[in-house]
């Protein structure tokens, strides 16, 4: 049997606000794993479903059930968690999320090889309830060691696949910056990674269910004025970041000017969504079909076409 005392704990932060339809696959995922030592911070964002009487249902000492009095922000939410965390390490779980069973002990074991390592994540199944699946990374290894350049154009992080250290949090000077709807989670990875290395477990060790009514479904209009937050707060953060990461900040822009584009495109402003876009076509030559496409068709078409290459690329 697993000596529980000798191991150290790790604090697992569940964050939710009406979501009773998932929440016992995902409770339940937790109970199965093959780590033992473990605490559940469970916030209770002014939750009105059933939610609040599953996690009670349990009656598990080791989860810890919290409420807040009124709905806040999914950023505040997790800071006020993580005030109740006691456990070395921190780790995520979002109540419409699946964890594999081995998904604690095989992520606490890579931080003893190396104690510059802040940070360890994984491979994720992204899946829907129409049976609809694909890998986050398949066959390609994502990057690891010190990769706040890499992660920087693209966050390739799945918070529910993370646990970090937290001493790693404690050395930050904020956690989840509230100003923040849907990159949140981006941020506080970026801030890590900058003075952290970053390691990836093997396998899948979570599933992520894809659906209309997550979070970041239903806040990707806030997508393109975040980035730029973002970055204006990184430039205040690390004087050299404009110079050093000048062909990232650039990929950024390029990427904010495609969203923005998208956004206005769907929004019948087509003038404006290629506006946007201009500057960019000379960097990127992809741009310049849905570019043109702008002209003659509306943006439902595109969006079309574009599902019919995800679910050809993607599918299980």
């Amino acid at each position: 049997m697993q000596d529980i005392q000798a191991k150290p704990v790790v604090s697992i932060i569940i964050n939710c606000f009406n979501g009773q339809q998932y929440l016992r696959q995902a409770i339940d995922s937790v109970l199965s794993q093959t780590y033992k030592n473990w605490e559940i911070i469970f916030w209770d964002n002014a939750s009105t479903d059933k939610s609040p009487d599953i996690v009670k249902e349990y009656g598990n000492k080791k989860i810890h059930y919290f409420k807040s009095e009124k709905t806040c922000s999914l950023g505040e939410a997790r800071n006020l968690a993580l005030k109740n965390a006691d456990g070395k390490y921190i780790a995520f779980l979002d109540c419409d999320d699946i964890w594999l069973p081995e998904k604690l002990e095989k992520q606490i074991s890579i931080f003893s090889k190396d104690p510059d390592i802040g940070l360890v994540f994984s491979d994720a199944l992204y899946f829907n309830d129409k049976g609809k699946s694909f890998r986050l990374y398949g066959k390609k290894k994502p990057p690891e060691g010190y990769v706040f350049r890499q992660l920087l154009t693209k966050n390739f992080l799945c918070l529910s696949s993370v646990m970090m250290k937290k001493e790693a949090l404690l050395n930050l000077a904020g956690w989840f910056d509230a100003r923040f709807s849907c990159i949140e989670d981006m941020d506080l990875f970026l801030r890590i990674a900058h003075d952290w290395k970053l390691s990836c477990a093997d396998g899948v060790l979570i599933k992520y269910r894809m659906h209309q009514k997550s979070w970041t479904y239903t806040h990707q209009s806030s997508f393109p004025e975040e980035q730029e937050l973002l970055i204006e707060k990184l430039s205040s953060l690390y004087s050299n970041l404009s110079q050093e990461y000048r062909d990232e900040l650039r990929a950024i822009q390029m990427r904010i000017g495609y969203e923005k584009f998208a956004l206005f495109w769907k929004a019948h402003d087509e003038k404006r969504a290629r506006r946007e876009l201009r500057p960019f076509l000379l960097a990127d030559k992809r741009l310049f079909l849905p570019y043109l496409i702008s002209y003659f068709l509306p943006f439902v078409f595109f969006g079309f076409l574009i599902g019919i290459f995800r679910e050809k690329t993607y599918s299980a």
